[in-house]
This record gives structure tokens, C-alpha cells and sequence, in this order.
């Protein structure tokens, strides 16, 4: 086989059959839609959001949901502590959270990606940076958090960085797990005899024939993120108020859960929805591009 062509290549699966395992499976275009739209509401929440976000009236704190003002203003999911409505204050949550859990996962999984890959590669470099990722597995997200908080505060830099570092070990393992795989493919055999190059070979052959796999990984690291960065913003550890973020609203209602629920559920239950739709996207995913399951 011609280390040039690629053709055999594990992941070289046609786009024909990749469209009709996609179209075949109504989860995934389910997930794919609420995907596509919670992506969308995050872009354009300037101008789906109803009212500011951070403008507040306590006069009209801890309204109802449909509750209508004597202007006759109706506010669809009710108010917060301090008179902002939550449904703007949910749209630009999903923003905040998206941006964030998607800056972590993309610096963190590209960082993993790329140590596991290289381990797999460099065998020299297995044993130490597997050590590294077996450690970086010892620690809790959460105690990632409380430490970058004691030394730069908590803020939105210290839940970035945290959530960016729990991403690198679970990247790592998957990415070494797949390229060892590619590894033992004759093709690589090919490349090597006939002398190219490991950049060459890493980013041509090693790298694309692993991208299944991790873009799954990615897509269900995402889910697990976002709950990860609305927990340590829950704690506190995230952006500061007034800002408008999922784990946070949530934690300004939980003192009136009782008899205010809708102030910290109604948050709650967006992060829930966002979690599930990237869970069930990257379920599916795995599912069309899983090389066990081609005919």
C-alpha cells in the first residue's frame, strides 16, 4: 500500500457513508438541531435577549414567571433577586458558558491530543508523559479551581484554566489509545521505510487518522465541561457578579428555593438541557464514525 495515498486508512471512511449513518440515526439529528440552536442563541444573544441582562429593579424582584408590569411588560420567565429579567439573564448565560467550557476544551483537549499522540509516537516519552497525565487524574477539577483561585483569584481566568487542565489527561489517554492503533497500520510501516519525515508523518497520517475519535471525545468533553465550569461558578469560583453566567444564577436563588424556585431551577435546568444535547450529540457521533460499526 502507498504511504502516500492513504487509501485503508482508519479513519477514511466516505462522506457518502458518513451522511447516511447521520441521516439514519434521528438522535443525532435531534442533538445536531438543539446544538445547532443553543450555538445560535449564544451568538446572537444580543439581540434575542428580550431586556439587559444587568439592568435591575427591585421593585420588581422575584416575579413569576409570565409576569406582567403595570407598563405591560411581560417577563416570560419571571425575575431574579434584584428585578433582572432571567430570561435575558439565561441568553447571555448560555453565552458566557459556552464560551468559556469551549476555550477550555479547545486549549485543553488540543494540549491532551497532542501528549498522547506524541507518547504513542515517541515511545521514549510514553512512560513520562502518561506519569504526568496519571497525576493530572489524581486531581479534582474542583481542587483545580480552589487552587487557581487562592493564587489569581476567582474570576472567569482561574475556571478557564482549570477546566482547560481537567480537559488534558482524558484527551491524552484517548489520543495515545487511537494512535497506538494507527501505529501498527502498514502504511506507517511504508512511511518510515521510505523515509519521511515525523512532522510529516504526525500531521499527514497519525493525527487525521485519530480525528474521529477525538472529535467524539471532544464534543462529550464539552458536555462535561460545561457542568464542571457551572459547579465551580455555583461555588463561586467564576466570574463575579453581576455577570451573567449559568452556575452563578443558579447560586443566587438557592436562599428561596422554597418559595422562589423558578430564580435558580429555571438555570439549572438550561445547564441540564445543554449537558444532555452534546452528551447525546457525541453518543451519536460515535455511533456514525465508530470503525466497528461500518458494513
Amino acid at each position: 500500500m502507498s504511504a502516500t495515498t492513504g487509501e485503508g486508512a482508519p479513519g477514511a471512511m466516505p462522506l457518502a457513508q458518513i451522511a447516511a449513518r447521520l441521516r439514519a440515526d434521528p438522535i443525532l439529528l435531534l442533538s445536531l438541531l438543539a446544538v445547532v440552536a443553543i450555538v445560535g442563541i449564544a451568538v446572537f444573544a444580543p439581540w434575542i435577549a428580550p431586556h439587559d441582562p444587568y439592568l435591575t429593579n427591585m421593585a420588581m424582584a422575584r416575579k413569576a414567571p409570565g409576569w406582567v408590569s403595570p407598563d405591560g411588560v411581560r417577563y416570560l420567565l419571571g425575575t431574579d433577586v434584584q428585578g433582572r429579567d432571567i430570561l435575558s439573564r439565561v441568553i447571555y448565560g448560555i453565552r458566557a458558558t459556552l464560551t468559556f467550557s469551549g476555550l477550555a476544551v479547545v486549549f485543553g483537549s488540543g494540549a491532551g491530543a497532542l501528549l498522547g499522540i506524541f507518547a504513542a509516537y515517541f515511545r521514549q516519552l510514553d512512560g513520562v508523559v502518561m506519569r504526568v497525565v496519571d497525576v493530572l487524574l489524581s486531581f479534582p477539577a474542583i481542587l483545580f479551581g480552589l487552587s487557581l483561585s487562592a493564587l489569581l483569584g476567582p474570576g472567569t481566568l482561574s475556571m478557564v484554566l482549570a477546566l482547560a487542565i481537567s480537559a488534558v489527561p482524558g484527551m491524552a489517554r484517548i489520543a495515545r489509545g487511537s494512535a497506538m492503533v494507527v501505529m501498527k497500520q502498514e502504511y506507517m510501516e511504508a512511511g518510515h521505510a521510505m523515509g519521511f519525515g515525523n512532522g510529516y508523518l504526525i500531521f499527514r497520517y497519525l493525527l487525521p487518522n485519530c480525528s474521529s475519535m477525538l472529535m467524539i471525545y471532544a464534543t462529550l468533553q464539552l458536555g462535561h465541561t460545561i457542568l464542571l465550569g457551572a459547579v465551580l461558578s455555583f461555588l463561586g469560583l467564576g466570574p463575579q457578579p453581576p455577570f451573567a453566567e449559568l452556575g452563578s444564577m443558579a447560586a443566587d436563588g438557592r436562599k428561596f428555593l422554597q418559595i422562589f424556585p423558578h430564580i435558580s431551577t429555571i438555570p439549572t435546568m438550561t445547564i441540564f438541557l445543554i449537558v444532555l444535547a452534546f452528551n447525546l450529540l457525541g453518543d451519536s457521533l460515535r455511533d456514525a464514525l465508530d470503525p466497528k460499526l461500518r458494513t
